[in-house]
């Protein structure tokens, strides 16, 4: 991530940005439960918010030392820090009852590989379970911006197709000033044939 990403992100001005614009929009109608996992934190600024509306927060965290810094200021709270990639995650099928990705699936390299991601989410979410997130939508100035890091954009006219193919039901898309989306799992999964 280069200096300027860096610093807007574990600003305290992106943080009163998410809590007041981002997160209330996102998770507006959704049923987070008491178990959430948030896929790639990086600082916590979504963290901080969403904890406080779940009894336990699991945040999945690729950069070693993001996720020690996260880990630190978390310390004695209901979050749990782990260190890990979100298209390898270490938990059993239908752990969370929910899951939140905010502001990163831009991060993740390639198309497949945010579809790997999304697919382990499914897969850890209980039945019925929700996945709530945000990301921004693909410009020249966020493309500048990025310069120096990974930037694959979600195409918001593709999303929605992504996440029927991968299984997910009752999915929600707005584009707006940024996409933010929900869909959840299947109540009960279907019968795979022999």
């Amino acid at each position: 991530m280069n200096t300027d990403h860096a610093e807007l992100c574990a600003s305290p001005e992106w943080a009163a940005h998410l809590h007041d614009e981002v997160l209330p929009l996102a998770v507006q109608g959704a049923e987070l439960g008491n178990d959430l996992l948030e896929v790639g934190p990086g600082p916590g600024a979504a963290t901080e918010w969403l904890r406080t509306r779940v009894d336990r927060l699991v945040a999945v965290e690729i950069e070693a030392e993001a996720a020690a810094l996260l880990s630190g200021r978390f310390e004695g709270t209901n979050v749990e820090v782990r260190q890990g990639s979100g298209t390898a995650l270490e938990f059993a099928d239908d752990s969370f009852d929910s899951a939140a990705s905010f502001t990163m699936l831009h991060h993740v390299p390639t198309t497949a590989l945010q579809n790997l991601l999304l697919a382990e989410i499914l897969r850890v979410l209980r039945p019925g379970g929700v996945l709530v997130g945000a990301d921004s939508l693909p410009s020249q100035s966020l493309h500048a911006f990025h310069e120096g890091d990974t930037y694959n954009p979600v195409e918001p006219a593709t999303l929605l197709i992504r996440l029927q193919t991968l299984g997910y039901v009752d999915i929600t898309l707005s584009v707006g000033r940024r996409l933010t989306f929900s869909a959840h799992k299947p109540p009960t999964q279907p019968e795979r044939a022999a």
